[in-house]
């Protein structure tokens, strides 16, 4: 239960303490300054609190924007202000302060909630409100205006219609939106929230991933469809989320981890569904999920390294500026990404009609494409401005590097040299590797390849990430493990290593996703030891292209197997200890706008 202050006996006639209670406040009424600090230090520690000057007039969906956001710790809008428990002593002194003002009468108690919001001495959100009213009247006259102007403007209108992403693709934002907005209204009636909408998501899309396992062509029909469906449960959480303000660290972790079980569930759907019509899918299926990992960690890692760098600005981003304000331009240059809506309608509409190979094939293009416009468009942003790295920036590409104990002894023991391009040696590493098991298959060349790759690993992460091309190191080593496992899972040449791979990468890119929504989140990295314990990219690597050296091609794929489950749980337990936890620990809320997946 969260309280609320009115500062001042009600305005007859005003529906401001029914507003309040329909958001969950309970209300108590503070007749003078004093009695204001009185009730606020009646409230518990661990509760919210909003002091509202009784006099306010607006929409209740301007209150809730202001009052009830859980991703900040304090908030205004005119004539009201509120405070979560972390900022309840920045709240409390500021009453304590607007208390005193109004004692030597240079404040009244019916505008202690402007003078709070004035002298608090927290980050303050203040909402966009746009046409949403909310204003505290001096005079009759001036109150009539005010409710007429309530009057005028449909707030829940204005609520559903922002319950939608300000920047969504294309397919998203014509062909969904348009109606799962109506069904994320549908939900918050009925009490639902959005982490149950994000698990009947993952359930919807587990289930065409099954109906496309079965190779028939009404399998393939009925797995397009409920991925379509699982497309729509997937906006829907998030149009819940902002309509009903149901932020969470949870949810947020839910639904990004929950989008990337889906896709690569499906992809393992369609290579067993491929499989019983006698076609062997699974070498396209996991060049797919590595492919659109690598894509995602080249977003990740240019956003972190730009996040915030100073002077961070350059013609290429001056030049897309200007396109996108071209109308055209902008949903072509967000369709050829091939975000997720469009991603998914496509496989879902290949599926459908023609084969998994085909559908793989077309997939693989796509994202080549959009993979190849997108790094080169951020190349050259990195190329032509003059940004300065931050110690916080350089230490998250560090962390997404995921580097292991032997990078972390070689760089101990191993002399500094001349600083070199960390991304010149990142890509020399990553090709000669990835060649040398295609070429030479499982061996001993390789295994020496894959040392001289951890080698060049520990030198790249031995100083700083700070270059202007630095944030390419990531996507690189990504690249360098997933193409490794791929490659000489292929060369094994034996039923049943291709899938294994497939589900070693799958742990692998789930750590990885994990430390990215931990860095989003403000979490910091996967604790140090979980790090050392799954080996790092480059012990992983290593130890991959020994196993595939010593053993036969059917111990082999046991050992990809036995890897994968090990990592899969020791990577899965911990990460949900972590937010399960921080969920009840109260962590600040989050909730990502960025770039569609």
């Amino acid at each position: 239960m969260s309280t609320a202050i009115l500062t001042g006996q009600p305005v007859p006639g005003s529906s401001l303490e029914n507003d309040l209670r329909s958001l969950g406040f309970d209300v108590r009424v503070a007749t003078d300054a004093a009695d204001a600090e009185t009730l606020l230090a009646a409230v518990p520690a661990n509760q919210r609190v909003a002091v509202v000057d009784a006099r306010f007039v607006g929409h209740v969906h301007a209150l809730r924007l202001g009052l009830t956001d859980p991703r900040f710790d304090a908030a205004a809008i005119p004539g009201a202000v509120t405070a979560r428990p972390a900022a309840r002593p920045a709240l409390t002194r500021a009453l304590r302060t607007a208390s005193e003002d109004a004692s030597n009468g240079s404040v009244v108690v019916g505008i202690l909630a402007e003078r709070i919001a004035e002298v608090l001495d927290t980050d303050l959100y203040r909402p966009e409100l746009g046409e949403l009213v909310a204003e505290v009247p001096r005079d009759p006259q001036a109150r009539n205006e005010a409710r007429q102007a309530v009057t005028v403007v449909d707030d829940e209108a204005i609520r559903l219609r922002t319950a939608v992403k300000s920047r969504d693709g294309f397919f998203t934002t014509y062909c969904i939106s348009p109606y799962s907005r109506y069904l994320a209204r549908w939900c918050a009636r009925r009490g639902f929230t959005p982490n149950q909408v994000t698990t009947a998501s993952l359930i919807t899309a587990l289930i065409a991933a099954g109906c496309a396992a079965t190779g028939t062509r009404a399998g393939f029909v009925a797995a397009g469809l409920l991925l379509l469906f699982s497309f729509v449960l997937d906006c829907t959480d998030g149009q819940l989320a902002r309509y009903s303000l149901q932020y969470s660290t949870l949810g947020a972790w839910l639904d990004a981890t929950f989008d990337r079980a889906k896709e690569y569930a499906y992809y393992a759907g369609l290579a067993l569904g491929a499989a019983r019509g006698g076609d062997d899918v699974w070498a396209l299926a996991l060049g797919a999920m590595v492919l659109q990992t690598c894509r995602h960690v080249v977003d990740f890692s240019f956003n972190e390294a730009n996040h915030d760098a100073t002077a961070n600005t350059s013609p290429t981003a001056a030049l897309s500026g200007r396109l996108d304000s071209v109308g055209w331009t902008v949903w072509v240059r967000r369709m050829i990404v091939l975000p997720i809506g469009e991603r998914w309608a496509m496989i879902a509409v290949l599926t459908a009609v023609t084969t998994p190979r085909i559908t793989f094939y077309v997939l693989l293009i796509g994202c080549a494409f959009a993979a190849t416009y997108t790094t080169a468009g951020r190349v050259l942003r990195s190329l032509t401005r003059k940004a300065q790295r931050t110690d916080r920036a350089a230490q998250a590409l560090a962390d997404l590097a995921d580097s292991g104990p032997l990078a972390e002894l070689l760089v101990r023991i191993l002399p500094s040299g001349p600083r070199v391009v960390a991304q010149l040696l990142a890509v020399a590493g990553a090709v000669v590797l990835v060649l040398a098991a295609w070429i030479d298959g499982p061996g001993w060349s390789v295994v020496l390849c894959a040392a001289v790759y951890v080698l060049v690993s520990a030198e790249v992460v031995a100083r700083p990430l700070k270059g202007a091309l630095d944030w390419l190191v990531p996507p690189l080593f990504r690249a360098a493990e997933y193409g490794t496992v791929l490659v000489l899972a292929a060369k094994a040449d034996v039923n049943g290593a291709l899938p294994a791979a497939f589900g070693l990468v799958a742990a692998v890119a789930y750590h990885h996703y994990d430390t990215v929504y931990r860095i989003r989140g403000n979490a910091g990295a996967p604790p140090h030891w979980l790090v050392r314990a799954i080996g790092g990219h480059e012990g992983r690597t290593l130890l991959v292209t020994v196993l595939a050296a010593l053993l036969t091609a059917t111990d082999f794929k046991v050992a990809l197997t036995a890897l994968a489950v090990a990592v899969a749980l020791v990577v899965l337990v911990e990460s949900i200890r972590f937010w399960v936890t921080a969920h009840k620990l109260g962590a600040p809320a989050v909730h990502d706008e960025g770039e569609p997946a």
